[in-house]
């Protein structure tokens, strides 16, 4: 079995090289994005330059976590997932599979943002009523 590149050099869309390093899980993180070592970075995502994860967290299968992206502790990504720049997901807050969040959101600690759903930007996802079946988008 080949062994595979723990540095990888990507081309993005505007010819542009951008450096990853193989993560926990086989997904690929900027050298500057802080993801601690134990959370596993699920196959075919990306974490950009800027971002923080939590411990405890978990990243799904190709998924992108864009730039200067901040992800709370034990915060759980589905598959999927398209989490645009400067958003903020709160602790133990859960991103459904095939979710699109727009820039600048702010998913409060403990939301939920369903599977398939799109949150505009700069929305703020919210906790209903104290549980975690539900949210508000407040723009």
């Amino acid at each position: 079995m080949a062994r595979l590149a723990r540095r990888v050099q990507v081309e993005n869309d505007y010819g542009e090289i951008m450096h990853y390093e193989r993560h926990t899980g086989g997904g690929l993180v900027s050298p500057h994005a802080r993801v601690p070592e134990s959370v596993p970075v699920g196959s075919g995502t990306y974490v950009e330059k800027g971002a923080v994860v939590g411990h405890g967290s978990l990243l799904g299968e190709g998924s992108w976590i864009d730039r200067d992206v901040t992800l709370g502790r034990d915060v759980r990504i589905g598959d999927n997932v398209r989490i645009s720049p400067e958003t903020r997901v709160g602790d133990r807050a859960r991103v459904g599979s095939g979710a699109r969040v727009g820039r600048r959101v702010l998913v409060e600690p403990g939301a939920v943002v369903p599977p398939d759903e799109i949150v505009p930007d700069d929305a703020t996802v919210r906790r209903r009523g104290g549980v975690r079946s539900g949210y508000d988008v407040a723009a």
